[in-house]
């Protein structure tokens, strides 16, 4: 396993992370994962080397919070990097089906959210705390911010950053963020077939040095082989607002990606995850991960061989001159 600077927070993170998700949600091909092989999962995780567990309280209304505490709690504090998401309450509606919950990104309820995961996680401190798909105007609340100042030189915190939600807050949200907020790292979407917005970032990231971290980098399952166009999702499956027209062009395309899988005798899930990689400004992938197999297969390809520069432009360029076509879901 590769490890990478999380922006200027200094924080090494595992270049593989893991998503905690899947273990407190049934949103992924209606999988529930029970608590005793989820504490397994994770185990497993940081014995391959990740250090890096990103989770979020809304996941399972604190379950996944709940199931990392329990996992770490005989581990060195030091040895493991705890970054938790927040800003909807939780606590005060029901979430039906996979409907956004209110939210509530106010220094008020950042405290007290705070102090709940906290305690679920085991922990005395959380090292990211990153608001969970901010809109605009949390990005412009002084306020805000500087309470989270406060609570970092407090201790409570080590960094904090913002993790962009599709069709909630996203490109403008993600530069404001970088420009004119302090914060140590930004998370969205981004892989082969959805280069958008992330690739418009890495040059302001790195002026202000900023990690990034990826999620879905498997193109909702395409880029592992899981989806094909016979796919069927059922309703409560995350994917399902994929349309058909999609996965279909993301099929063709893949077909033009495989050569240059090819001549390094990868497969194109290899290829997914090592584009990635490949990009400097990126400290951590995020992948879908579902059992202890998934896991090590992941942590594979983080071994420092990646794409030449010349193959990695030719991806971009491809993504450019629209080869590629994207489509931002909710």
């Amino acid at each position: 396993m590769k490890y990478r600077r999380l922006g200027k927070s200094g924080i090494l993170v595992s270049e593989i992370g893991f998503g905690a998700w899947t273990i407190a949600l049934d949103w992924w091909g209606g999988k529930k994962i029970d608590d005793d092989v989820a504490i397994r999962m994770l185990k497993r995780a940081f014995d391959l080397g990740i250090n890096f567990f990103e989770t979020s309280d809304v996941y399972g209304k604190g379950r996944s919070e709940k199931l990392i505490g329990e996992a770490f709690k005989g581990v060195n504090r030091d040895e493991v990097i705890y970054s938790t998401k927040w800003g909807y309450d939780i606590y005060g509606a029901e979430q039906v089906g996979h409907n956004e919950l209110p939210q509530k990104h106010d220094p008020s309820f950042m405290n007290y959210a705070l102090e709940e995961s906290i305690n679920r996680l085991q922990t005395d401190f959380v090292d990211v705390y990153s608001l969970h798909n901010p809109k605009m105007n949390a990005i412009q609340d002084d306020a805000l911010f500087q309470t989270l100042n406060k609570t970092r030189k407090d201790g409570r915190i080590r960094s904090y950053g913002v993790a962009l939600g599709p069709a909630i807050g996203w490109k403008e949200e993600g530069i404001l963020s970088m420009e004119k907020r302090d914060v140590t790292c930004l998370q969205s979407v981004y892989n082969l077939l959805e280069q958008d917005p992330v690739k418009d970032f890495f040059q302001i990231a790195g002026a202000n040095d900023v990690g990034l971290m990826v999620r879905v980098p498997d193109a909702s399952g395409v880029l592992t082989g899981k989806v094909n166009k016979d796919t069927v999702f059922d309703k409560n499956d995350h994917r399902s607002t994929r349309k058909k027209e999609w996965i279909a062009q993301a099929l063709q395309k893949i077909e033009h990606i495989k050569p240059i899988a090819d001549s390094y005798g990868w497969t194109i899930t290899e290829l997914a995850i090592k584009f990635i990689l490949s990009q400097t400004k990126i400290s951590s992938v995020l992948p879908t991960v579902i059992n202890s197999e998934e896991i090590e297969s992941f942590t594979n390809m983080s071994d420092g061989k990646y794409l030449r520069q010349n193959d990695l432009e030719a991806l971009s360029q491809m993504y450019d001159k629209d080869f590629y076509t994207t489509t931002i879901r909710k």
